[in-house]
């Protein structure tokens, strides 16, 4: 072999080695010292896992848990219709059934919609009960799991995030841990938050938003989108038809959707101290890896209503009589969401 070829070969060898000794000391400096979204440092210690921003973690509908795998973008789809009739068709179309139901499907549509037309108002009476109650509860189901979905991202942050991330500073002022922006957050104060961001369960959701809203034909209901008779002191609430004076210039709260409705009563629930023994055997519940069932949260809520025990018991027989502790166990469709749209809402609103 001739010295030519020896000075090439020790050639190739030493640049092999000064490859892997960068890779070697390059790769530790990135792994150990990252800036995430939202600007500020975040240095891992050689045993702290820091878990994917979660920009970048997606629902499991099936497990109601975060994934890194990131689902197929499916566009939203509207649908108009012209009478109870298509809407239990589609019911039957999205397999979203008795049938199904009863076979032991647990999967829930992505369904959402703006409103409750007068029309229902107007000839509910005419509708046989178990079909009111059926389109009532599978029309209101979708709105509480997707209220829930949107509360775990929420968890999920508070539970990762520093302490001078700016979401996580947007929740707490949002579940009301810290008065305003400028106030710092704790380890302390983390833990008060996460005791207020959890899910509700969809039984006790559905039985509140019957008992409160008359099965949605109430003037409040069909006016204001008011699911749940939450108060407004802000001089901006649906007038009752009898005021009483001694509680002030109160109205019934009003919102611009069904789902801003659940979403407004999830934050009312999570955060006025009426509702404090709920959050407390909540947490209790999870710390002992229990189910958090709506028959056991609804024996908290002798606040919710000025009948106390007696409205404690009247959420509990609807929950059992119309087995809705069964929801407790449903989960969103990876589907692709559908928002419909009711034809005499719609004439109406061309009409204005």
């Amino acid at each position: 072999m001739t010295k030519n070829t020896y000075q090439k070969i020790l050639f190739v060898l030493l640049l092999l080695a000064g490859l892997f000794a960068i890779n070697y000391w390059v790769k530790p400096s990135t792994t150990e010292n990252e800036t995430d979204t939202t600007g500020t440092n975040a240095t891992k210690s050689p045993t702290a896992t820091i878990e994917p921003d979660v920009n970048h973690q997606y629902i499991d509908a099936a497990n109601n848990k975060l994934t890194t795998k990131k689902p197929q973008t499916k566009a939203s789809t509207e649908i108009i219709l012209n009478s109870l009739d298509q809407l239990i068709e589609l019911f039957d179309s999205l397999n979203y059934n008795k049938q199904s139901w009863d076979a032991g499907v647990r999967e829930v549509p992505r369904l959402t919609f703006n409103s409750v037309s007068e029309n229902w108002q107007k000839t509910s009476n005419e509708i046989p009960v178990q079909v009111k109650k059926m389109v009532f509860f599978r029309l209101m189901a979708p709105l509480i799991l997707l209220s829930n979905e949107n509360i775990i991202l929420e968890r999920k942050w508070v539970k990762q995030a520093e302490l001078t991330d700016n979401k996580l500073i947007d929740i707490a002022t949002k579940y009301k841990v810290i008065p305003d922006k400028q106030t710092p957050l704790t380890q302390d104060l983390r833990k008060q938050l996460l005791k207020r961001v959890d899910i509700m369960p969809p039984s006790l959701v559905l039985a509140q938003a019957a008992e409160e809203s008359g099965w949605a034909t109430s003037r409040f209901t069909v006016e204001g989108n008011a699911f749940f008779g939450q108060w407004d002191f802000s001089g901006n609430g649906m007038a009752p038809k009898k005021q009483r004076t001694e509680l002030g210039n109160y109205g019934l709260a009003r919102f611009n959707t069904p789902q801003a409705s659940v979403e407004g009563y999830m934050l009312n629930i999570n955060t006025h101290a009426a509702y404090l023994k709920l959050r407390q055997m909540r947490q209790q519940l999870r710390y002992e890896k229990e189910p958090i069932t709506g028959l056991k949260l609804v024996t908290t809520l002798d606040k919710y209503s000025e009948r106390g025990q007696a409205y404690i018991d009247s959420i509990q027989q609807m929950i059992r009589y119309n087995k809705l502790d069964q929801v407790d166990a449903a989960y969103l469709s990876d589907g692709a969401p559908i928002h419909l749209i009711s034809a005499n809402n719609q004439a109406s609103s061309t009409d204005d």
